[in-house]
């Protein structure tokens, strides 16, 4: 079975239309748990909820923030697998499916990640290479425009990759991705100290770390409606007006505190400790 963790934060519209592209895009056999978890919850996205009683809801009054609102949703499921994602997601035909029979298939494999795209058709960048302090301030400043910052966000974005084959990645967007149980008790949950931002980064390190592998599956597509809260007009001085970029400031501290500033992943003695599992 698989538990579809759907996490909310005040957007009504958008849960409605989530929730009802699942249940019409999902195969009426497919074993399934749908769970969302509503953040800093509304009597509106309640009533959401309500309209489809294929969906348990788990509310919090409080702004509990992404990484403990996954957890929570992971704790009070019982799928082999997790699909975590974000209200702002639509799937095409088949794609759950796709996803969760190749995470079945390969026990290797920790997480695994759609092929995100823009409602244009066109793909979205999700999957990326470890960030550097130098990311945050190249994505932040002017600096990302002259040709050092250039090359460093194209090799952090994995610009060269083709978009349309399954490839190795250190971490996926957290919008979007599908997780073996198996691993999650292996690996630990996501790491709360981190409330909002790099949370995504941190758990699929991890996984790579205990041998896991973390790919990016394009036969598995998600429309995505992709808003980057933390980015404002403003560069650096979004630090100053919004709240989003402070939390991803201090997150992004945090994880650097925590696994210091080396972008370097040791996928290959990851990859090597995978072959295990499929030994």
């Amino acid at each position: 079975m698989l538990s579809i963790i759907i996490i909310n934060y005040k957007n009504p519209p958008l849960l409605r239309l989530c929730l009802k592209s699942f249940l019409m895009t999902l195969q009426l056999n497919f074993s399934k748990e749908i769970i969302v978890i509503d953040i800093s919850s509304t009597i509106e996205t309640r009533n959401v909820i309500s309209e489809f009683p294929e969906a348990r809801a788990i509310c919090f009054k409080e702004n509990i923030g992404y990484t403990k609102g996954v957890n929570e949703g992971i704790k009070n499921s019982n799928g082999d697998a997790v699909l975590i994602l974000n209200s702002d997601i639509i799937p095409l035909k088949n794609s759950i499916e796709n996803m969760y029979e190749y995470l079945s298939r390969n026990n290797d494999v920790g997480i695994v990640g759609p092929q995100l795209l823009n409602f244009d058709g066109t793909p979205q960048v999700s999957f990326f290479r470890l960030p550097s302090p130098w990311t945050l301030i190249y994505r932040r400043t002017f600096l990302g425009r002259l040709p050092a910052g250039k090359n460093h966000l194209d090799n952090f974005t994995m610009k060269n990759i083709d978009h349309s084959k399954l490839h190795p990645t250190d971490w996926l967007m957290g919008s979007a991705f599908m997780v073996n149980r198996k691993a999650i008790d292996k690996v630990g949950p996501m790491d709360e100290n981190m409330f909002l931002y790099m949370s995504d980064v941190d758990w699929p390190r991890r996984f790579w770390e205990n041998g896991y592998r973390v790919l990016y599956y394009p036969d598995s597509k998600l429309y995505h409606y992709h808003k980057r809260d933390s980015k404002g007009r403003f560069g650096i001085l979004d630090i100053l007006i919004k709240k989003e970029s402070r939390w991803h400031i201090i997150d992004a501290i945090r994880y650097f505190k925590k696994h210091g500033i080396s972008t370097r992943l040791a996928r290959a003695s990851g990859e090597a400790r995978a072959k295990s599992f499929s030994a």
